[in-house]
């Protein structure tokens, strides 16, 4: 399968940030289906308010991606923070909140069912 950013999904848009996601992108073994998902950040864009209410406040679902631009740090429940650059893959366990450093476009894959819930939680959120 293969999809341009331009035919994926917009899930949610707000001043500083694109979420597209492809639902039913493959199958992850015991993780079941995966989504590949498309983000386009700005600078100073901080999940942390868009969390509040998910389990410790945090996005509990894991995230396999590539930074394609930009500058993004994660900080996990125990307040470290992993700083990933553009050409950086990276992997992000469950537990985290992400604040954008530059602006950045990265590629990500997660599980569909845990990923579909968070964002559904933020664009909530959002919607206030």
């Amino acid at each position: 399968m293969k999809i341009s950013k331009d035919n994926i999904e917009v899930k949610m848009e707000i001043p500083g940030a694109i979420i597209r996601q492809q639902t039913n992108f493959g199958e992850a073994g015991s993780l079941g289906k995966i989504s590949g998902e498309y983000f386009s950040l700005s600078a100073g864009v901080d999940t942390t308010p868009l969390f509040m209410g998910l389990e410790d406040d945090l996005c509990q679902c894991p995230h396999w991606g590539y930074v394609l631009s930009g500058q993004l740090a994660t900080t996990d429940s125990n307040g470290i923070e992993e700083i990933v650059n553009a050409q950086d893959l990276f992997y992000w366990p469950p537990g985290h909140n992400v604040k954008v450093s530059k602006d950045s476009e990265i590629i990500m894959f997660s599980p569909q069912k845990e990923h579909t819930r968070v964002i559904d939680h933020m664009i909530e959120k959002v919607k206030g």
